[in-house]
């Protein structure tokens, strides 16, 4: 806690390409903070581009992801699971499979983790087992010596079951009569992954909604008087499919119980969010339970929670005394490990002549399957100013595999549907779709949130003048079979905080700088954006920084979710720093004869005054520390300026995005091209814009991957996933990836000691819509549903035509 607050100057504003916007804005921020950093252009190493400092041993094989563990005596594990996408379990038969001389441990599931709960548990039907609700369900695990033995076991192992009626067709399920997922109204508490689902609400059949408020706010003026003020309205039926997750490393752990300690090592967006589940399921303190994740090769959102497999991976190593490596194969990935839900959305859009906004009327449904998660409403909500909004969201479940978080929940799909109507507006009051969003995308208090205009204004005109935009022709008006068009489309996220963050960083009398946090890097940089502000801080490189990080036996770290990981950790990373950069001036001030305030750190030197006048290495002054190593600790601090009103962890402002895209549309075989993205965004001040760069890279081309191939076939008579595996189940590939030009602004907001934010989020977000109003100027037609398909284009062609 500081002792004191004081009030300080900061610096606001963008830095962009060929000039800046930037004003000052007083803040009171507490005393023990350090001074604030003055823009990247003054700094040594933040703000520059840096290589990742665990490149090579990525490169070369030498890092250790979980599938790599190996302990002495490790066992393997296999799951048995449902071949039902509904079914009671009337009896399991585990005699054979605990015979066989391989096997050393079975367990039955007795609970099942993820998804919705009957409101009422007693309206559940009868069963010694869990229901099965969807093909894939976990039943039993079996630890064996060997994966084939393993294989072997869980063979042996068998299953009844009373086969009940199932629907996992989206409208199917919305019908009256449609068999019930659940036989009652149900609830969907917030996981370690954050989510749930708004309580209370009304539930008929499989539909659970609408849901008119909750984490959206609730409606905004009157919608009908605004449609009634309009001069024109717009409106339409958009329909996008589930995507499942696909992160190269399948979710996983290897769990070694021991009485003393419990350790599992885990792919996982969550060491602490782990820690914490196991602790609740195990009653074990949470002193006795250790997490570990070294290397981890990508999440989502869906990396968040320990999970059905990996309680059964614990149950299963602490009934044999040994450890267990259970990890997922790619079919049990797609079927149980998460995915995006889909969503069929009527929006309607009312304005005036001149573009103002009268109304938006936004009405979705959409499964998680077995979970709530399908709103699809909030850029609808806040990208534009609207005096009447009404947002109506509802679940439809599904027997289908659980939704989990992926990458801006419920944005990509909502903007696919508002971004191409906005355009369509934009035609029928012959604007340009730009000069329209100009005329929108303002600032205003949205319910403790604002839109983040000013940022998207400069997007916007930047990301126009490279891309070429007026080349832009009327749609459809290419000649030849070929046809090419260019689309836009900007993003909305939020600035998420995490108080549970820390740092330590230590000084070791050999000069040596270790900084330590729990929290993970799931292949987005954070290890070496670490590195860099402690750097910054310490007058040193970012290869002088020795980061430990992934493990809950240091300060808690920031699940890496929502954007927030950069924000919520480099603050505390650089506090900690600061604190242990006055105690090692402190220390060494004595030996130079001078008092340490006069004492500066630049170019790995501690130097007397700040004009590279008289000093020594900063090794060489480690060498006087009177112990053997400083340390400090820190934890992030409240913004500067607090949070937005009601709204814990939720910073005031937000991020945004504008992306431009070229197509081609071959209009005889229906295959869409995507040749060439623009991209401009802000995530406050820049830390490492070259990862940044990556990390806008990595959205787009899953976005495109969205836009034109992504999507989970389930068999409507079996309810088994026709395409569970990376041949049939699509994804984007080396051919399919187009020229990309990033620009990443910088936008100082002066909210904590690195002002610095998360790009994940928005650098997804408007890709499928951009590249969908970009099909639609190249060939008249617009395209409704994700994926837009071959299939879909000849068909939206031959529609146009029959006219």
């Amino acid at each position: 806690m500081a002792e004191e607050k004081g009030k300080v100057t900061l610096q606001t504003g963008l830095v962009f390409p060929g000039g800046s916007s930037l004003g000052e804005v007083e803040r009171v921020i507490p005393a023990d903070e350090p001074p604030p950093w003055p823009l990247n252009d003054k700094l040594a190493v933040v703000g520059k581009p840096a290589q990742r400092i665990d490149g090579p041993l990525k490169v070369t094989g030498a890092a250790t992801y979980t599938a790599d563990v190996r302990l002495p005596g490790m066992l393997h594990a296999r799951v048995v699971r449902s071949p039902h996408p509904h079914a009671r379990v009337t009896n399991i038969d585990i005699s054979g499979a605990e015979r066989h001389p391989a096997a050393r441990a079975v367990h039955v599931l007795d609970h099942m983790r993820g998804g919705a709960k009957l409101r009422d548990p007693r309206q559940e039907m009868r069963s010694k087992y869990p229901v099965v609700r969807y093909v894939g369900q976990p039943i039993v695990a079996v630890a064996a010596v060997s994966p084939e033995a393993a294989d072997e076991v869980a063979r042996l192992i068998k299953v009844e079951y009373e086969v009940l009626p199932f629907v996992v067709d989206l409208d199917d399920a919305r019908k009256p009569d449609a068999p019930k997922v659940f036989p009652g109204p149900t609830e969907q508490p917030a996981s370690a992954g954050g989510g749930g689902a708004v309580p209370n609400v009304p539930q008929q059949g499989n539909v659970r909604g609408p849901t008119k408020t909750g984490p959206l706010g609730p409606p905004r003026g009157d919608v009908e008087r605004g449609f009634a003020d309009a001069d024109v309205i717009v409106e339409g039926t958009f329909r996008t499919a589930v995507q499942t997750h696909s992160a190269l490393e399948t979710h996983g752990v290897v769990a070694d119980w021991k009485p003393e300690l419990l350790t599992v090592y885990a792919s996982t967006q969550g060491t602490n969010t782990v820690r914490d589940e196991l602790a609740e399921v195990f009653n074990l303190p949470k002193g006795k339970v250790r997490v570990i994740t070294d290397f981890m090769g990508g999440g989502f959102g869906a990396k968040f929670g320990i999970g059905n497999f990996g309680v059964l991976a614990v149950h299963l190593s602490r009934k044999a005394s040994a450890p267990v490596r259970l990890m997922l194969d790619r079919k049990e990935e797609h079927t149980s490990g998460g995915n995006r839900p889909s969503s069929v959305q009527h929006l309607r859009i009312g304005a005036k002549k001149d573009g103002a906004l009268t109304a938006i009327h936004h009405v979705s449904h959409g499964t998680g399957g077995t979970a709530t998660g399908a709103g699809a409403g909030a850029p609808a909500k806040n990208m534009y100013a609207c005096p009447n909004i009404l947002i109506e969201e509802s679940d439809v479940f599904t027997h289908a595999g659980p939704s989990a978080a992926f990458r801006a929940p419920g944005h990509p799909q909502g903007a696919f549907a508002l971004e191409q109507l906005i355009d369509e507006l934009a035609e029928k009051l012959g604007m340009d779709p730009l000069a329209l969003r100009d005329k929108i995308d303002i600032d205003e208090d949205l319910g403790g949130r604002n839109v983040d205009s000013e940022a998207r204004r400069m997007e916007r005109k930047i990301g126009s003048q490279k891309f070429g935009w007026s080349r832009r022709k009327a749609p459809g008006s290419d000649p030849g079979p070929v046809k090419r068009g260019l689309g836009m489309a900007q993003a909305i996220w939020y600035r998420f905080v995490d108080l549970d963050a820390s740092c330590e960083v230590r000084i070791l009398r050999d000069g040596s700088v270790e900084v330590l946090s729990a929290v993970q890097d799931i292949g987005t940089g954070i290890r070496t954006v670490l590195a860099q502000v402690v750097a910054e801080e310490l007058g040193l490189q970012p290869k002088d920084i020795t980061v430990r990080i992934g493990d809950t036996t240091y300060p808690t770290g920031v699940p890496s979710g929502g954007s927030r990981t950069t924000g919520s950790i480099t603050p505390a990373a650089r506090n900690a720093a600061h604190q242990v950069r006055r105690r090692f001036l402190a220390d060494v001030a004595a030996g130079m004869g001078a008092r340490p305030e006069a004492l500066s750190l630049k170019g790995g030197k501690v130097l007397l005054g700040d004009d590279g006048g008289r000093g020594i290495a900063f090794r060489a002054a480690a060498s006087k520390l009177k112990t053997e190593q400083i340390t400090a600790t820190a934890t992030r601090a409240n913004d500067y300026g607090g949070f937005a009103p009601g709204r814990r962890g939720a910073g005031i402002g937000g991020f945004g995005g504008v992306q431009f895209a070229e197509v081609a549309v071959d209009t005889e075989t229906g295959i869409i091209k995507v040749e060439r993205v623009v991209a401009v965004h802000d995530c406050g001040r820049p830390l490492n814009p070259l990862a940044l760069e990556s990390q806008v890279n990595g959205g787009i081309l899953q976005g495109i991957s969205y836009a034109l191939y992504e999507n989970r076939v389930l068999d409507r008579r079996a309810g088994v996933q026709l395409n569970a595996n990376l041949e049939q189940y699509k994804v984007l590939g080396a051919r399919e990836v187009p020229t990309i030009e990033v620009v990443i602004l910088e936008e100082y907001l002066g909210r904590s000691s690195t002002d610095a934010g998360g790009i994940g989020e928005p650098a997804t977000v408007p890709t499928a819509a951009a590249v969908a109003n970009a099909v639609y100027n190249a060939t008249g037609v617009r395209m409704v549903e994700l994926p837009m398909t071959p299939a879909r284009v000849i068909e939206a062609l031959a529609r146009k035509g029959s006219r």
